[in-house]
């Protein structure tokens, strides 16, 4: 069968409300514990980091998946999961739901890392390029620092105007220090990057809901009826141009959508070969 039809159907199964309750715990934590001047700042512990970076911690490879952006971030995340997520559980039962979004999550992670990491290398090496002209000083550090500048286009406040004085005066150590100081903190701030959200996960359930009721029909905005494969194929090729164009404006871990929905359709295609009778 191809298109979902309720029978016996649990409007908010066991599984999908306790994760509902879990996020918006946390997500009430990191409005009122987090910040500036809270006690503590939850998405340097539990938050995703890179490989690369002190902060990254294994647990965060679970930790991350109830943490979000914002409360249209969360709020997003949470209605794909149970609109989606609740009828996943309905079919499968709890425990299988559970260890699919699970693994949905992790793998989404692994794959974002995997890219993270290699969009960390030209950036590490010019910042080790920079360091080694550290201890020469003068025009060479001075040209490289302005190399790494004009590369990534890092913005910050009066560059332009030390840049200028540095290069009519290239041995002036307060200035050189300064746009070091400036660039270490840049490299820093992209090494400690955080990701958080449960969209890698959602992305498995929607490729899971996609695979099996394919010509179930999804009113887009509660009033355009598409159906769901249509749904599934343009919203996996919006995520995986934008990861494939790798845009430095933006902020979305797209390749952890992309790896939540490979493997989400990976495990439900696995699981279809062995159990048939537990799909529809």
């Amino acid at each position: 069968m191809t298109e979902f039809r309720p029978s016996r159907f649990e409007i908010l199964p066991t599984v999908v409300k306790n994760l509902l309750i879990i996020n918006g715990l946390f997500f009430l934590a990191q409005n009122t514990l987090s910040g500036p001047a809270g006690l503590v700042d939850l998405e340097e512990i539990f938050a995703l980091h890179g490989w690369q970076s002190p902060l990254f911690k294994p647990w965060q490879l679970v930790t991350h998946l109830f943490l979000h952006g914002d409360f249209g971030h969360i709020l997003g995340n949470m209605f794909a999961l149970w609109m989606f997520g609740s009828i996943l559980e309905n079919i499968w039962g709890s425990k299988r739901f559970l260890t699919f979004y699970i693994i949905c999550g992790l793998g989404a992670a692994f794959i974002h890392l995997v890219f993270l990491s290699y969009e960390f290398i030209p950036l590490t090496n010019a910042y080790e390029a920079v360091l080694k002209y550290e201890t020469v000083g003068g025009t060479a550090l001075n040209n490289a620092m302005i190399q790494f500048i004009e590369q990534h286009q890092i913005q910050f406040e009066q560059h332009q105007q030390i840049i200028a004085q540095l290069r009519f005066q290239p041995d002036d150590v307060g200035l050189s220090n300064k746009l070091l100081s400036y660039i270490s903190n840049y490299y820093q701030d992209k090494l400690n990057t955080a990701t958080v959200g449960a969209s890698g996960a959602i992305f498995g359930v929607l490729a899971a809901f996609v695979y099996l009721f394919p010509n179930t029909y999804i009113y887009v905005y509660f009033l355009v009826p598409v159906k769901a494969k249509w749904i599934g194929i343009l919203y996996f090729s919006y995520e995986l141009f934008f990861a494939l164009d790798n845009s430095a404006g933006d902020n979305v871990a797209r390749w952890a959508h992309v790896g939540g929905a490979i493997v989400g359709l990976l495990i439900v295609m696995t699981w279809n070969k062995k159990n048939k009778k537990t799909f529809y």
